[in-house]
């Protein structure tokens, strides 16, 4: 029987469809949302406020973010798995990356429903 070994970042066709998955659904969002905003009446506050009114656009946008994260999240993983050698240091990173991504998704959130 051979015995697998991960060394570095490479998680293999996971990470490279989620890394996929993820940029696709950016990319479709940064379209809707640019046509979206290019059909907008006017560039004040009271036409933003009504372009996130709707709960589609509100979750259109979570999403997004999510995507954003989870994306960010395989990147910067790799990147500490990669070039990062001592192992304490690299738990201290991915730590640290991670509630930081964490603390960003509540963020977005808070600010999208409070609208």
């Amino acid at each position: 029987m051979v015995k697998r070994l991960t060394v570095g970042a490479h998680y293999g066709f996971r990470d490279w469809l989620g890394q996929r998955l993820t940029a696709t659904v950016m990319a479709l969002y940064t379209v809707f949302f640019l046509v979206k905003v290019l059909l907008l009446p006017a560039y004040d506050n009271a036409a933003w406020r009504t372009l996130f009114a709707g709960g589609f656009m509100k979750f259109a946008t979570f999403l997004f973010f999510m995507a954003l994260f989870y994306h960010a999240w395989v990147g910067v993983r790799d990147i500490w798995m990669d070039y990062v050698k001592p192992v304490g240091v690299r738990l201290f990173l991915h730590s640290v990356t991670f509630f930081v991504l964490v603390g960003y998704a509540g963020w977005v959130a808070q600010i999208l429903w409070r609208l």
